[in-house]
Formats: structure tokens, sequence, C-alpha cells
């Protein structure tokens, strides 16, 4: 078993509570720095203000304590600001993936029950608000939805600009922003985050103040995020990398948050030059893409000291590049998932290269790992079993959802992770499989039944089973392979197409095989190893 110490450090409990003590202990640091089309840049102070007036629009939205408010937009210092503003009210957030289509956002905001939405028109040439119409999703519980124009946009009906909701703050008045504030307590939920399953129902992970707050102060202490590092956040703020790992981290630590809305690796370079960035944290994928980029020999990135990754394999030789060729002083892997509070295991400063990359780390303060059989029975060291995990940062429940819960967590309080690792003997975790036939698409979860049920809604396909394979770039890639319907006329090209309109790029598949039957075994399971095995060569 792999245990944690004590915590690190001794945080504040709540969000309202860090936003507070941020204000009052470093006031004229700069928080956030944002170059986007209004060009936010706020001390601690302005955006502990702009968060308390967006939160008085909340409250004549009529947003308060056990409300949900949903974020469907990229990163921004308005996210942010809107983020801080839910905490303050009380309700949970609920971030929403900026590449999900009407449909699949449109069941999140029914599910959570959301009544306020924060989103944006143009990103990437996504009309958000016309996807929402077109879905058709009954949406009761939604009374307003503040979008955030770009300059010179008309406004759009049924919707407020975000200036225009600004201005509702007058209707309340600032000591009941506070009192609220005050009364939100470490227990309380601080935000639904959706995370699909192997059934391809999303699940709404509920995560508390008091476990969030306490797992990104000892985060930030233990990679060595502090104050005055300026900490480019490219992972986008719907994933608790992004958010709890990225923006509430700096925010915790001292660091300037500078938001990245979309990975270019031209923007992140003259980025780092210009802006003396110090932090930059994200997927394998990333430090792939800035070691291949012909600019990188010649750019300026001597300001980096600090990465973090995980999510997918990390060969050894791109730690050691990482280092030699980036600059980084400090790289460190991590293992988490969104029912563990987005961290479980963590390596530290001064592990060596071979540890950095092979494993992710040991436990957390605070957090137990450990291996077990099937029948839950826990194994020694250097044998494969699945991973579990316990500690406060387990999930205290899935969204409306019972019999998932009890599914996750044990009577024990050990969390299923479905994952297949080995802990050695100093108590760090390699992971060697998965239980569960996810994949990871650049640092994104890819659920295999939840692509395969949009696929068989093409009337041309009679069956299909979705697998991952490796891929030097992504990590890893969906391969299809896919049964006609007798008499339809397919083409992997065309199924590849119509797919990217139906579902969020990650989780579209990057190759179609079209097969006469599937393999399987006797009781009619598909066989995925073989398929695996296949979509590998």
């Amino acid at each position: 078993m792999s245990k944690g110490q004590p915590p690190v450090t001794s945080p504040p409990t709540t969000i309202p509570a860090v936003l507070a003590r941020a204000a009052a202990t470093r006031p004229d640091d700069l928080a956030v720095v944002d170059p986007g089309p209004d060009g936010l840049t706020l001390t601690t102070a302005a955006l502990a203000a702009a968060a308390h007036t967006a939160a008085r629009a909340l409250a004549a939205a009529g947003v308060g304590p056990g409300d949900r408010v949903a974020i469907w937009a990229p990163n921004s210092a308005r996210w942010v600001i809107a983020a801080l503003a839910t905490h303050l009210r009380g309700a949970a957030l609920v971030p929403i993936n900026t590449r999900y289509k009407g449909a699949e956002a449109a069941d999140i905001l029914a599910r959570s029950r959301a009544r306020v939405l924060f989103t944006t028109e143009g990103f990437l040439g996504a009309c958000y608000t016309a996807q929402l119409r077109a879905a058709a999703t009954p949406l009761p519980d939604l009374a307003t939805i503040v979008v955030d124009l770009p300059p010179g946009t008309p406004p759009i009906p049924d919707t407020l600009p975000w200036d225009a909701f600004l201005t509702r703050a007058a209707a309340t008045l600032p000591d009941a922003i506070t009192t609220t504030a005050d009364a939100v307590a470490p227990d309380d939920v601080c935000d639904i985050m959706f995370t699909s399953g192997t059934t391809g129902a999303p699940k709404g992970v509920l995560a508390t103040h008091g476990a969030t707050t306490r797992a990104f102060t000892d985060w930030g202490a233990l990679v060595g995020l502090r104050r005055g590092d300026r900490y480019l956040v490219v992972v986008p703020f719907f994933h608790s990398f992004g958010y709890k790992a990225g923006w509430l981290a700096a925010l915790i630590a001292g660091a300037t948050i500078y938001p990245q809305p979309v990975f270019d690796v031209d923007c992140v370079l003259d980025r780092v030059a210009r802006e003396r960035i110090t932090v930059l944290p994200g997927p394998p994928t990333l430090y792939h893409s800035l070691l291949a980029h012909p600019r990188r020999a010649t750019a300026d990135l001597s300001p980096l000291r600090l990465a973090v990754t995980g999510a997918a394999a990390v060969p050894v030789e791109l730690v050691r590049r990482m280092r030699r060729e980036l600059g980084l002083s400090t790289v460190l892997t991590g293992y988490g998932l969104t029912e563990s509070t987005g961290v479980a295991t963590l390596c530290r400063a001064g592990d060596d290269d071979d540890t950095v990359a092979t494993t992710s780390g040991r436990a957390m303060p605070g957090v137990e790992v450990a291996i077990v059989d099937p029948a839950g029975a826990p194994l020694p060291a250097g044998t494969p079993g699945e991973v579990v995990i316990r500690g406060y940062n387990v999930l205290p429940g899935y969204l409306d959802d019972p019999a998932a819960t009890a599914a996750a967590v044990d009577a024990g309080g050990w969390l299923h992770t479905g994952d297949v690792g080995v802990l050695d003997d100093r108590g760090y975790l390699r992971i060697t499989d998965r239980l569960k036939d996810m994949f990871i698409v650049g640092g994104f979860n890819a659920y295999p039944a939840e692509i395969e049920n949009v696929l068989l809604r093409h009337p041309g396909i009679a069956q299909v089973a979705v697998v991952g394979a490796p891929d030097p770039r992504l990590g890893e890639i969906g391969v299809a392979f896919v049964v006609p319907r007798p008499g339809a006329t397919l083409s992997a090209d065309a199924l590849i197409a119509w797919s990217r309109d139906q579902m969020a790029n990650f989780k579209v598949p990057r190759r179609v095989v079209l097969v006469d039957a599937l393999p399987l075994n006797a009781t009619g399971k598909v066989l995925k190893y073989e398929l695996r095995a296949r979509a590998a060569t």
C-alpha cells in the first residue's frame, strides 16, 4: 500500500475562503492576464471584486446555495470570474466540454438542472446557442443564458450579453454575497464534473470544497508552484487538470494565471518568451508538439522551469528531452480520476527520470493507494491488480445515481478505479492496463460504449466495436470496427466525416475498419483484445 503523509499545509477549506485570503494577503499581485478580445488583466483584488459583482448578478437571477451553474466556454478570465461567482453563491459549478455538440451539452444541462449557463459564441467556429436550440432538449430549469460575445457581435435573442448580465448586480446588496460566501461549508458540493462510463451514459461526479482546496493546496506545494510564478494554463478549464490543478492551484499558491484558449504551438512559444512563463503543465502530447516544432530551437524558452504531466504513457526519453531541450528543471508525473478529485498520486521533486517516466508517483498526503485482486484482497508490492484509492479525495457520490456510487466505492471506502497497476517497494504506482475499455486521446478520456452508441445511429451500421490504439502524437486514438447493414454502401472516410458532426473531436475514430463480422466469444461478447491487437498493427 502507498500511504501519503499528513497535509503539506493548512489550506482554506472552501473556494470562497481561498479567494478572500488571496485578496486580503496579495491584493496587488497579478491574478489573471488574459490577452483575449477584451484584454483583461486583473490584480487579485480586482479579480475578487469582479467575482463579487458577478455573484450579485447571479443572485438577481435567482441562483442560491445548492443550485447549479454551467460554463460552456474556452479558457478565459471571464471563465474564472463566472466560476468564482458561482462558488460565492454557494452553488455548484458544472463545466461543459467545449468540443461537445449541442445534444451532448443539452444532456448535461438537463441532468444537472442548471439554472444559468455562461457561454460564448464563435469559438472554433461553433455557435453554441444555435446548437442548443437545434438539440431541442427541454431545459425547464435553465432560466438565464449569459453569452460572452466577440466585439461588434449583435445580441442573441433570449440571451444576455456579459455586460448586460452584470448590470443586474445592482439588485443585490454586497453584504448578501459576503454572508452567503461565509456560510459555504467544507462538505458542500463545489462542482459536478460529468465523466462518461463504460455504459456510455455520462455520470455527474460530485466534489466538495474541502476536498478540492486541500488536494490542490498540497498539489501546488508538492510540485513547487509558488507566488510569482507565471502559469500558462493550456489544459481546458472544463477538465480538472485545467480548473483545479490549473487556475485554482495558481490562485491558492499566488501564481499568475495566463489562460490559453487553444493549444497552438506558435502561440505558446510566443507567450512563453513574451510573458516569461515559468509553469507549463499538460498532457505528453503538448511537449511532443513543442519539441517537434521547427521554431523550438530558436524560441526563448529560458523562463520555463516546471512541468507536470500524465494522462498517458510517458517515454523516458521525453522526460529527458523536456529537461534538456525545453530547459525544464522540474518534470513530474501524477495520476488521478475525476472521482478522486483529480489527484491520487504524484512524483516528488528530486525523483529521477526513470521514476518520473515509468511511474505516476506515490500517494498524495492523506490518501491511500492499494492494489487488490478481484475479490478485493490486497496484493503485495510487484503484483499487478486493480488500483483502489481511499481518502478525503474520494467522491461523495454520483449525481442522482446511488447505484453507480455503490458500485464505485466499496463498504470500506475504497474507490475502485478499474485501472490495473503495480506498486513498487517504495509505494510508487505504475499503471499497466485498464479493466475498463477507456482510452486516452491527447489527454481526454474516450469511452468506447459512448462512441459506439452514437455510431449505431448511422443508418448504414449494423454492429460496431471501438477500441484504442497507440498513436505517437496523441498517445492513443479510436479505431472503429464496423459491420455494415445488408445492402449499405459505407466508406471509412465518410463515416469519419459523419462522426465529426455527431460527437466531440477527441471521441471521433481516427480509423474505421469495415468487417464482415466482429469476433465473439461463446456468450456473444465481442473479443476486444483481438480487435486491439488488430488495431495496434
